[in-house]
């Protein structure tokens, strides 16, 4: 009797099924993690209320006839609600219990262990804007630019979000301390408030003016202003996508350096 022996050869499932299986779970992980993303939702609403609240009448009682402060606002708002935004927490309990070491034992695409995450996070800050938009409407924000503009500022928001989460990954390879990463939204303090946060920057003066045209978050808070108070302004969009891809340049060089160095010292 002849037998045969088939010969099972295990292989690599390439990049893209890599990419899909670390993105799915980092979403599962994601959707399990309400308590983290609650109080993202819930603290620039808060702030949106409180600053149109207190600073209204002043504001537009020193600017001229027509100012709409809830659109000035509106975009803080959404960029306080999807900065910082990252499953580099959960990157820290994998590096900690020590899944991540045994991910890098096995033929994964190590690049698709931070992308993966990335993609994510990129449907996590979307959703994040959702609920600051519903209650810019409910107040009565309205956008000159119609839908089509409403979805380019979201797409202008998502950008800022993924841009700023290779530092909080980077923060997570490097030290995989809990910690450490939580206080990486620190690192976001000047970009917010040496800024236009709550007047145009023709209001600014001295060095606060100076601080602000180099600023990668005044131009990104401008392109999303003039998609809600003026119309399409191809410059201004422009440049806020730039001052996302600006920002992510030194970010993701900062995370994927990381990733690299714990690679190799495994």
């Amino acid at each position: 009797m002849n037998t045969r022996t088939d010969r099972i050869t295990p292989r690599h499932a390439g990049f893209w099924s890599d990419l899909t299986s670390v993105a799915l779970r980092a979403l599962r992980l994601a959707s399990r993690d309400l308590e983290a993303i609650i109080p993202g939702m819930a603290v620039p609403l808060f702030f949106l209320i409180v600053n149109i609240g207190s600073l209204q009448s002043f504001v537009e009682g020193n600017l001229p006839p027509g100012f709409d402060f809830k659109g000035f606002q509106l975009p803080v708002s959404v960029i306080f609600a999807v900065t910082g935004i990252s499953r580099a927490g959960s990157l820290v309990v994998d590096v900690q219990d020590g899944y991540f070491d045994r991910l890098l034992l096995t033929p994964v695409s190590r690049t698709t262990l931070l992308i993966g995450l990335m993609i994510a996070d990129l449907a996590v800050v979307i959703v994040m804007t959702i609920p600051v938009l519903i209650l810019g409407f409910i107040i009565g924000v309205g956008f000159e630019t119609g839908i089509l503009g409403m979805l380019v500022f979201i797409l202008i928001g998502a950008a800022w979000g993924i841009a700023f989460t290779g530092f909080p990954y980077a923060i997570a390879l490097r030290t995989g301390n809990p910690t450490a990463v939580n206080n990486a939204f620190l690192l976001f303090f000047p970009f917010a408030f040496l800024t236009t946060a709550y007047v145009p920057k023709d209001q600014l003066t001295g060095w606060l003016s100076v601080a602000a045209n180099f600023n990668p978050t005044t131009y990104l808070l401008e392109g999303m202003r003039t998609l809600i108070l003026q119309g399409w302004d191809s410059t201004a969009i422009l440049q806020a996508f730039l001052s996302s891809g600006i920002v992510a340049m030194v970010s993701f060089t900062l995370a994927f350096t990381a990733l690299r160095g714990r690679v190799r010292r495994k």
